[in-house]
């Protein structure tokens, strides 16, 4: 039996090798299928563990308000014009189980460093309030040098300055100019994770009202940290509550004009998108399948009709039917092995392109995913394409009556 299968499999083999052409065009669909499938499965995995791992950051018991609808917050923090005024911060952290409020600021302006001009956000928060809460919920920490110290023209800045920000790298003691106030560079950050953040220019908040002219006691945002033991998802509940009060007494309209965002819901935001993204590769993938498994079953097809008088001589000699259907399902299998061969390794290389494209553009760092079980998936999943394309024709193939078959085909 084995010695059989092993001469169906040379026999197959030679017979894609004598219509090589046709043979490689449709190895060219197969490969184009997987290639669209792995590097889609690649990338969508590699962004699920970059959103992941930007989202355990946030900590368990972390909560983000800011003005806006809740259902959109991400559009009100980036498009939005309103900011959280001072009797709003206050009644965030009146409200039960919370610990500590951090109050975010930032403003895109012109930096001056030597003879560089250019345009970068610089964030403001309170250094001597909120910088533990920073370090210990979302992992900030320096690479070199110190935090600046509070009533002092001092700065940190995000770790690419030491890389692309500027053609010239920035050191600790370099001086920047911002709207003609002169701030010294104590310390370099470690990355935070988000190439906007990572060319960020971070100092107390009050450094920042005076250098922007912001209102002060305002902020775009704020990040809440609950008290050991409390329930973040009754503390935002509670925020709400202290806010439509706050809401109600300077407007006279208790509807809640403020996103309290717990990292819970951040997560179920993030699935949703995920989740969309997920589908739109199974779409893609479905239509790869089809396109690949068509051009095999028409190979085939064809194949069984230009070599029906090669099967009616076999038939005729002895072959059984069983033979005749393994030869052509090798055929089929054999294509689909070989473009899944191809069409992995291309597209590996192109997700693994799209990532290195990826360190120096978007706005997150991300890696595609290269685990064994995609590879794995690819080259399985086109074998089994190959060889369901290939069944029908190899059925037809088979039930060929020897006297029928051996008449010229016309």
């Amino acid at each position: 039996m084995f010695e059989n299968t092993k001469e169906y499999f040379k026999m197959a083999v030679r017979n894609l090798k004598m219509r090589s052409l046709r043979s490689w065009l449709t190895i060219f669909g197969i490969i184009m299928g997987v290639f669209l499938i792995m590097s889609l499965l690649s990338l969508s995995e590699g962004i699920k563990m970059t959103v992941e791992k930007q989202l355990m950051s946030l900590g368990g018991n972390m909560i983000i308000v800011m003005p806006g609808d809740e259902s959109n917050p991400m559009a009100s923090m980036m498009y939005g014009g309103d900011k959280l005024e001072k009797g709003d911060l206050t009644m965030i952290e009146k409200s039960d189980g919370v610990d500590t409020v951090v109050p975010f600021d930032y403003r895109g302006v012109n930096v001056r460093f030597k003879d560089y001009n250019k345009s970068l956000a610089i964030e403001g928060l309170p250094i001597e309030t909120g910088l533990d809460a920073l370090r210990l919920m979302q992992g900030w920490s320096l690479a070199e040098g110190e935090w600046p110290k509070t009533g002092k023209k001092e700065i940190v800045v995000g770790s690419r300055f030491r890389e692309d920000v500027f053609d010239e790298k920035v050191k600790i003691g370099d001086e920047f100019n911002i709207k003609g106030k002169k701030l010294i560079v104590t310390g370099i950050l470690n990355s935070l994770g988000a190439k906007d953040d990572d060319a960020a220019i971070f100092m107390d908040i009050e450094l920042f009202y005076d250098i922007t002219g912001e209102k002060r006691g305002t902020a775009r945002m704020a990040m809440v940290t609950v008290a050991e033991g409390a329930n973040p998802n009754v503390v935002a509940e509670k925020i709400k509550d202290s806010l439509k009060r706050s809401q109600k007494k300077q407007f006279g309209s208790d509807d809640l004009n403020y996103a309290v965002i717990t990292a819970e819901k951040i997560k179920g935001i993030a699935g949703d998108v995920l989740g969309v993204i997920e589908l739109a590769v199974l779409a893609f993938a479905s239509i790869a399948i089809i396109v690949g498994g068509i051009g095999i079953t028409n190979t085939m097809y064809t194949a069984v009709r230009e070599r029906t008088r090669e099967i009616g001589i076999m038939k005729a000699v002895g072959a059984p039917n069983s033979a005749i259907l393994s030869i052509f399902l090798f055929e089929a299998g054999i294509i689909g092995l070989v473009g899944g061969f191809a069409g992995t390794a291309l597209g590996l290389l192109a997700a693994w392109s799209v990532e290195l494209y990826g360190q120096v553009h978007p706005m997150f760092y991300f890696r595609a995913s290269f685990s064994p079980w995609i590879i794995l998936f690819g080259l399985t999943f086109s074998f089994i394409v190959g060889c369901a394309a290939g069944i029908l024709p190899a059925r037809r193939a088979a039930k060929l009556r020897p006297i029928e078959a051996l008449r010229k085909y016309e």
